[in-house]
């Protein structure tokens, strides 16, 4: 049997990365960072990703990020497939939706680490 760790070794697997930035409501601030913080606790105690929530330091005072990192693109969709038939994780992820951020703010990138032994391996094979 194959394990992670072996096909992160042979560069099979690459961490992904999803970005998201947000604009929470003036007006529902508190209640907003409260709802994220709860959404953050749920998602790493919960499910097999790590989640952090990034704060600005500079630029707009209110837009705010996570930053989640998965184990490959097919851990990706597993994990959100699992959060997604998930009724308590729903509830908290609507009332953040509806309630806590500007409509339209939200913004999502994805990215995954660059494979390191390219050009390892083709140096081996000459």
């Amino acid at each position: 049997m194959i394990s992670l760790d072996n096909l992160f070794s042979r560069g099979v697997l690459m961490t992904v990365f999803v970005y998201q930035t947000f604009v929470i409501k003036q007006d529902k601030f508190k209640e907003g960072i409260d709802n994220l913080k709860a959404i953050k606790k749920f998602r790493n105690e919960q499910y097999d990703h790590k989640v952090e929530i990034l704060t600005p330091v500079s630029g707009q005072d209110h837009t705010y990020a996570l930053l989640t990192k998965y184990e490959g693109l097919a851990e990706m969709e597993f994990q959100n497939k699992k959060m997604f038939e998930d009724e308590e994780y729903l509830k908290l992820i609507e009332d953040f939706f509806l309630q806590n951020i500007a409509q339209g703010s939200m913004y999502t990138q994805i990215y995954r680490t660059m494979n390191e032994n390219n050009g390892e391996k083709k140096k081996e094979k000459k």
